[in-house]
C-alpha cells in the first residue's frame, strides 16, 4: 500500500517536472527581450529538473547520494549561470572607474 502510494507520488512529481520544462520552452517563441526567455527559461528548467530529480529520489532511494549531490549542484550552479547572465547582459559605462568619473585631459 505504501510502496504504491510512494510510486503514485514519484510519477506525479516527474510528470510535474516535465511540465515545467514545457511550460518553460513555450515563452522562447514569444516576442519578448532575450533576457526574459532566457530568465523563464532556467527558473522553469531548474524547478522541472528538481522536481524529476526528487521523484527519482523517491523511486529509487538507494541512489540517494548522487541524487542529492545533482539536486545541490543544480541550484548552485543554475543560480551562479543566472547572476552572470545578468552581470553580462548590464552594460558598462566606458568613463567610470568604480563610481567616479574619468576625465581625460589633453
Amino acid at each position: 500500500m505504501i510502496t504504491g502510494f510512494i510510486s503514485l507520488i514519484s510519477s506525479g512529481l516527474i510528470a510535474l517536472g516535465l511540465v515545467f520544462w514545457i511550460w518553460g520552452t513555450w515563452p522562447l517563441v514569444g516576442d519578448r527581450s532575450l533576457l526574459f526567455k532566457l530568465h523563464s527559461l532556467s527558473v522553469s528548467d531548474t524547478l522541472g529538473s528538481m522536481l524529476i530529480i526528487v521523484g527519482l529520489l523517491l523511486k529509487i532511494p538507494r541512489e540517494w547520494p548522487l541524487l542529492v549531490l545533482a539536486l545541490i549542484s543544480l541550484a548552485i550552479w543554475n543560480t551562479v549561470l543566472g547572476y552572470v547572465l545578468a552581470y553580462c547582459s548590464t552594460p558598462s559605462p566606458r568613463n567610470f572607474r568604480g563610481s567616479q568619473e574619468v576625465r581625460h585631459r589633453g
